[in-house]
């Protein structure tokens, strides 16, 4: 008997604007975070466990303690930045997948994020994250 992971989403779970709603608060209040370099909340919002992934502009972590570890001893300087588009993509109500795109002051091209997001019961998680910068275009 399939279990609720094996369904697929059907296209009427696709994009539920309650869910939507959700996942877009979690991603403004990440960028809060990020921003103001509050490294507790940022280790909240990713999911403790080894297999938790984020591939950086620079740096390739693997599980949630080398993740808050980097970000102890990264600079708290040139954080800010500019999101110019999020899309929120859920897929029932419990999976989602965030995409920014932004700029920061003094930095040439776009940085790119994406975080894949599950519900688990301690509430919604990052589970896999990307980001890197695209050079500006020629």
């Amino acid at each position: 008997m399939p279990q609720p992971a094996d369904v697929p989403a059907t296209p009427d779970q696709v994009n539920r604007p309650e869910i939507v709603a959700e996942v877009r608060a979690l991603a403004d209040a990440y960028e809060a975070a990020l921003t103001g370099n509050d490294i507790p909340a940022l280790d909240g919002f990713f999911r403790e466990a080894p297999e938790t992934v984020r591939i950086g502009a620079g740096e390739e972590l693997f599980g949630s303690a080398e993740i808050a570890e980097f970000r102890r001893r990264r600079s708290a300087t040139g954080l800010l930045r500019t999101r110019i588009r999020t899309e929120v993509t859920t897929y029932g109500p419990d999976t989602a997948v965030t995409t920014t795109l932004f700029v920061r002051d003094g930095e040439p091209g776009i940085g790119r994020q994406t975080q894949t997001w599950l519900r688990l019961p301690q509430g919604w998680r990052v589970v896999a994250a990307h980001v890197s910068q695209r050079p500006p275009a020629r």
